[in-house]
Parts: C-alpha cells; structure tokens; sequence
C-alpha cells in the first residue's frame, strides 16, 4: 500500500496563503457567509492505518485516502492532463443538516501524491446548503491556496474542460473551458519555488480543506471526466490505462466509488 511520505501531510498542516492576496472563500463570503475562509486542496492523505485495514481486507485494486478519490497515473515526464466533466447537482448528504454548507471538488492536475512538493491544478468546486447551490472555477499551484477564476461563469449541466501543461518543472498554465457557453480563462505561471516532479497525472474529486480541516462533503452524485489524458515530455499521449484508483474513506466508512473504462474515461459516484 502507497502512503503518501510524511513530510508532504505535514507541508499540507502548515500552509499559510500569499501575503496580501484574498482566498478563494473570502472572495465568496457574500455568497455564503458560513463559508469558511482559505480554502486549498492537498496532497493525497491516505486514510488511518485502522481504516487502511479495515478497507484493505477484502479489496486489492483500490486505495484508500481520507480526501483524494478518482485515478491517479503515475511515472514520468507529464506534461499537460486534460479532462472534460458534466458539472453535476450537489446534494446535502443523507442525515445531513440543512443549516451546514457541503461541498466537493473536481479537477485534473499534476502530481500530489508520490510528489508533494507542488500540485499543479484546476478545477471546479460544488457548494450545497439546504437547497442553495453554487460553483467556483478555480486554479492551483499547491502549496498556495486555490483562487478563483474571474470572468466565467458554471452552473450544473455545464460542460467543463480542465487543462494543465506544465512549461517545466515552476511554470505552467491552468485553463478552463466552459463548452456549453464557449467562455475560456487561463492562469499562467512562473518562477514559482515549489517544484513539480511531473510524475503523478490525476483526474480527483476532492473532499478539500478549508480553515485547517476537510469540509462536510457533499453528496455529488456522479462525476465522470470524459477525453481523460496525459501528454509526455516525448509527445506521447497516454490514457488513463493502469491508473491507480482511488475513493475516499472517513470514519471507517467509504464515500465513493470510482473507475476507469477504456483508455480515457474515470468516474466517480458519491456512495456516502
């Protein structure tokens, strides 16, 4: 069983957001104001030694994470990872409280789990809080938090195409697409001091962190990134073909289940 080394887990406990550049969630506090602040996803945690046996007992094929589930390629010299996601409806979990704010994400980047040095990611958030729903489309250069995109616009049903190339090992770029209303955002970065490795390609829907913990998760049905792949140093394009797969578990309990099918498809049901 892959563990995620320990130094990455305590990277992600001590994060602190860039001097002077407002998170993601406090640019959305009018939106909902019990959202928490400084919201950033993290490197791969695997779940605790306890519900890694527990999963572990009758399952081979699966890894288990307290927050990362979807696929994950690993090996060398990635490049760009691309994936196109059907944005779904969030649901307030079953038992879950009308009064509490639930949310998950989806996103394809670069590396994050045998490499926590730096993610490179983009993607979109899901929010529920009673019947109130809302999205954010985001970018990521892990170890800073997630900011949102300006100027795009999502809402469920929406066709979402999510890039990430990597110019080399401290720039890149994150893009999203919105298919269904032809608007397109880039981010684009350089210089940045913590360094990919370029070995971890992933399409993930995330149980992320807001304020030093992971939020409620949300109930988001099925995500499915359609034209899922990974260009190479050396021009290859690779599917999705020998992925590790992952789901989330919490509280010895499973919350997902996820696949692969054929060379370029992953998808994920909230099974909570």
């Amino acid at each position: 069983m892959k563990l995620l080394p320990l130094f990455g887990c305590l990277l992600a406990s001590t994060v602190v957001a860039a001097p002077g550049s407002p998170s993601r969630q406090e640019r959305a506090a009018e939106r909902f104001n019990r959202r928490a602040a400084l919201r950033n996803s993290n490197p791969l945690q695997a779940a605790s030694l306890e519900e890694l046996r527990i999963a572990t007992a009758n399952t081979s094929h699966v890894q288990y994470s307290s927050n990362w589930a979807g696929a994950v390629l690993i090996g060398s010299g990635y490049k760009s990872v691309t994936g196109t996601i059907t944005v779904p409806t969030p649901k307030v979990p079953s038992g879950g409280s009308s009064r509490t704010q639930y949310a998950a994400s989806a996103w394809v980047g670069i590396d994050g789990d045998t490499c926590a040095s730096a993610i490179l990611q983009t993607g979109v958030d899901f929010y529920v809080q009673g019947t109130t729903v809302s999205f954010d489309a985001w970018y990521e250069w892990y170890p800073d938090y997630a900011y949102d995109f300006t100027g795009i616009t999502v809402k469920a049903g929406d066709q979402i195409k999510m890039t990430v190339t990597a110019s080399s090992t401290s720039g890149g770029s994150a893009v999203i697409q919105n298919l269904s209303t032809g608007k397109t955002v880039t981010k684009t970065f350089s210089g940045e001091s913590n360094k990919l490795c370029e070995t971890n390609a992933e399409w993930i829907v995330e149980d992320f962190s807001s304020s030093g913990g992971l939020v409620p998760f949300a109930n988001f049905g099925t995500v499915t990134f359609s034209g899922a792949s990974v260009t190479t140093t050396s021009s290859s394009t690779l599917g999705v073909s020998g992925a590790q797969i992952l789901d989330i578990q919490q509280n010895n309990k499973v919350l997902t289940s996820c696949s692969t099918s054929g060379t370029s498809t992953v998808t994920c049901s909230y099974t909570g």
